[in-house]
Protein backbone atom coordinates (compact mmCIF):
# COMPACT_ATOMS: atom_id res chain seq x y z
CA UNK A 1 0.00 0.00 0.00
CA UNK A 2 2.95 2.37 -0.39
CA UNK A 3 3.03 5.21 -2.83
CA UNK A 4 0.14 7.19 -1.40
CA UNK A 5 -0.37 9.52 1.50
CA UNK A 6 -1.97 7.69 4.41
CA UNK A 7 -3.98 8.99 7.33
CA UNK A 8 -4.41 7.47 10.78
CA UNK A 9 -7.31 5.16 9.79
CA UNK A 10 -5.28 3.71 6.89
CA UNK A 11 -2.84 1.98 9.26
CA UNK A 12 -3.55 -1.54 10.54
CA UNK A 13 -1.63 -3.66 13.03
CA UNK A 14 0.56 -6.15 11.15
CA UNK A 15 0.71 -4.06 8.00
CA UNK A 16 4.19 -3.85 6.49
CA UNK A 17 5.86 -1.52 4.04
CA UNK A 18 9.18 -1.99 2.24
CA UNK A 19 11.14 0.93 0.84
CA UNK A 20 13.45 1.20 -2.10
CA UNK A 21 17.17 1.00 -1.39
CA UNK A 22 19.99 3.50 -1.08
CA UNK A 23 23.69 2.83 -1.45
CA UNK A 24 26.02 4.63 0.95
CA UNK A 25 29.29 5.59 -0.68
CA UNK A 26 32.59 6.05 1.09
CA UNK A 27 32.51 9.76 0.21
CA UNK A 28 29.06 10.15 1.80
CA UNK A 29 30.22 8.34 4.93
CA UNK A 30 33.36 10.46 5.26
CA UNK A 31 31.44 13.69 4.70
CA UNK A 32 28.82 12.80 7.32
CA UNK A 33 31.49 11.73 9.81
CA UNK A 34 33.47 14.92 9.27
CA UNK A 35 30.43 17.06 10.05
CA UNK A 36 28.50 15.04 12.63
CA UNK A 37 30.25 11.96 14.02
CA UNK A 38 34.05 12.28 13.77
CA UNK A 39 34.94 9.03 15.51
CA UNK A 40 38.06 7.48 13.93
CA UNK A 41 36.31 4.35 12.61
CA UNK A 42 33.92 6.62 10.65
CA UNK A 43 36.48 9.13 9.44
CA UNK A 44 39.98 7.64 9.18
CA UNK A 45 40.58 4.57 7.00
CA UNK A 46 43.76 3.50 8.81
CA UNK A 47 42.22 3.91 12.25
CA UNK A 48 39.11 2.07 11.05
CA UNK A 49 41.23 -0.85 9.79
CA UNK A 50 42.91 -1.08 13.20
CA UNK A 51 39.56 -0.91 15.03
CA UNK A 52 37.26 -3.77 16.03
CA UNK A 53 35.39 -3.14 12.75
CA UNK A 54 38.36 -3.88 10.49
CA UNK A 55 37.47 -1.05 8.13
CA UNK A 56 35.49 2.10 7.59
CA UNK A 57 31.84 2.02 8.71
CA UNK A 58 28.95 4.47 8.47
CA UNK A 59 27.82 6.34 11.52
CA UNK A 60 24.74 4.71 13.01
CA UNK A 61 23.17 8.17 13.00
CA UNK A 62 23.74 8.40 9.25
CA UNK A 63 22.13 5.00 8.76
CA UNK A 64 19.16 6.14 10.86
CA UNK A 65 18.75 9.35 8.85
CA UNK A 66 19.07 7.60 5.50
CA UNK A 67 16.46 5.07 6.61
CA UNK A 68 14.07 7.89 7.54
CA UNK A 69 14.62 9.51 4.14
CA UNK A 70 13.84 6.21 2.42
CA UNK A 71 10.64 5.88 4.46
CA UNK A 72 9.61 9.46 3.73
CA UNK A 73 10.23 8.99 -0.01
CA UNK A 74 7.53 6.29 -0.08
CA UNK A 75 4.89 9.02 0.52
CA UNK A 76 3.27 7.01 3.28
CA UNK A 77 3.27 9.69 5.93
CA UNK A 78 3.82 12.92 4.06
CA UNK A 79 0.26 14.29 4.10
CA UNK A 80 -0.78 13.36 7.64
CA UNK A 81 2.32 13.31 9.82
CA UNK A 82 2.07 15.49 12.91
CA UNK A 83 5.53 14.59 14.20
CA UNK A 84 6.62 12.11 16.80
CA UNK A 85 6.90 12.09 20.57
CA UNK A 86 9.94 9.83 20.32
CA UNK A 87 11.91 6.71 19.48
CA UNK A 88 12.27 3.52 21.51
CA UNK A 89 14.71 0.62 21.40
CA UNK A 90 17.17 2.01 18.86
CA UNK A 91 19.71 -0.75 18.13
CA UNK A 92 22.78 -0.70 15.88
CA UNK A 93 23.07 -4.38 14.99
CA UNK A 94 25.66 -4.59 12.24
CA UNK A 95 28.02 -2.08 10.63
CA UNK A 96 27.13 -0.48 7.32
CA UNK A 97 30.15 -0.33 5.06
CA UNK A 98 30.97 1.67 1.93
CA UNK A 99 28.83 0.59 -1.03
CA UNK A 100 26.29 -1.25 1.16
CA UNK A 101 22.74 -0.77 -0.03
CA UNK A 102 20.14 -0.46 2.69
CA UNK A 103 16.36 -0.52 2.65
CA UNK A 104 13.66 -0.37 5.32
CA UNK A 105 10.91 -2.78 6.31
CA UNK A 106 8.34 -1.01 8.49
CA UNK A 107 5.76 -2.95 10.49
CA UNK A 108 2.76 -1.37 12.20
CA UNK A 109 2.75 -2.59 15.81
CA UNK A 110 -0.07 -0.55 17.29
CA UNK A 111 -2.68 2.07 16.40
CA UNK A 112 -4.34 4.15 19.07
CA UNK A 113 -6.81 6.99 18.55
CA UNK A 114 -6.18 10.03 20.72
CA UNK A 115 -8.61 10.27 23.62
CA UNK A 116 -8.17 14.01 24.07
CA UNK A 117 -7.64 15.19 20.47
CA UNK A 118 -10.11 13.67 18.00
CA UNK A 119 -8.23 14.97 14.96
CA UNK A 120 -5.37 12.47 15.39
CA UNK A 121 -4.08 9.09 16.48
CA UNK A 122 -0.79 7.43 17.35
CA UNK A 123 0.79 4.68 15.24
CA UNK A 124 3.70 2.68 16.66
CA UNK A 125 5.99 1.32 13.94
CA UNK A 126 8.97 -1.03 14.10
CA UNK A 127 11.60 -0.10 11.52
CA UNK A 128 14.09 -2.74 10.44
CA UNK A 129 16.92 -1.54 8.22
CA UNK A 130 18.50 -4.27 6.10
CA UNK A 131 21.54 -4.40 3.88
CA UNK A 132 21.80 -5.90 0.40
CA UNK A 133 22.36 -9.36 1.93
CA UNK A 134 19.10 -9.20 3.89
CA UNK A 135 20.96 -8.74 7.20
CA UNK A 136 19.39 -6.50 9.83
CA UNK A 137 21.72 -3.56 10.50
CA UNK A 138 19.47 -1.26 12.55
CA UNK A 139 16.13 -1.47 14.33
CA UNK A 140 14.04 1.13 16.09
CA UNK A 141 10.46 1.81 17.11
CA UNK A 142 8.76 5.14 16.61
CA UNK A 143 5.52 6.62 17.89
CA UNK A 144 4.06 8.68 15.04
CA UNK A 145 1.18 11.09 15.38
CA UNK A 146 -1.06 11.03 12.29
CA UNK A 147 -3.90 13.31 11.39
CA UNK A 148 -7.25 11.72 10.74
CA UNK A 149 -8.71 12.09 7.24
CA UNK A 150 -10.32 15.52 6.83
Amino acid sequence: MSGRDLYFADFEVGQTFTTKGATLTEAQMLDFALHYDPQPFHLDKQAAEASIYGGLIASGFQTLLVSFRLWYAERIMNAASMGSPGFDELRFLKPVRPEDTIHVVAEVLETRPSQSKPDRGVVRILYTVRNQNGEDVLTYKVLHMFRRQP
